[in-house]
């Protein structure tokens, strides 16, 4: 092999990687907007993160704010609501043993595990029945003094976690977080 021949294979060499690498450039140039319009536009991200100031609310009271298109309920729990979640031991939960907290994630359903604060004053939950998408009604309502749902029976405790009916799971928790005393953030 001559000393040219070396200089042919070097220049063609490089011309395969300079086309290939133009391709790949070009073939990215034009994908990219067809992936970027999967995004979420501004109005749905500015959506996606709300902040809920809990101020007002005294012990005991529930406030019901639309968060993603959906119910979220954000109670201030009585000491009382705080004890009868407490003293409900995982094993007496026959339906739905996880915590259902993105917060909080692999943990069991342990009143500990699905209030948004150490001293379980705080419960914030989306506020639709697991069963078919119903709104339970709150404020002691049902079998356990929590949430009830009268469209097809499905009662919660005052931690929302599924006692008695046809719901599979406990109520959800959103991804939610105190930013400061009396601000709750969620998303």
């Amino acid at each position: 092999m001559s000393h040219a021949d070396d200089n042919d294979s070097t220049r063609r060499d490089f011309l395969y990687y300079a086309t290939a690498g133009a391709g790949v450039v070009t073939a990215g140039a034009a994908v990219w907007p067809l992936v970027n319009q999967m995004n979420p536009s501004a109005d749905v991200e500015a959506l996606s993160s709300i902040f809920v100031d809990v101020g007002g609310l005294d012990e005991g009271g529930q406030l019901t704010v639309n968060f993603l298109g959906k119910p979220v309920f954000i109670r201030r729990r009585t000491p009382e609501e705080i004890e009868a979640a407490r003293a409900t031991s995982v094993s007496d939960l026959s339906i739905d043993r996880d915590s259902r907290n993105p917060n909080k994630p692999g943990t069991d359903a342990s009143d500990e595990n699905r209030t948004l604060d150490d001293d379980g004053e705080w419960l914030v939950m989306i506020g639709v029945c697991t069963h078919l998408g119903c709104v339970p009604l709150g404020d002691g309502a049902g079998d356990f003094d929590a949430w009830f749902c009268p469209c097809h029976g499905s009662h919660y405790d005052t931690a929302g976690r599924i006692r008695r009916g046809p719901a599979p799971e406990n109520m959800h928790i959103p991804v939610a977080q105190f930013v400061d005393e009396t601000t709750i953030q969620l998303g």
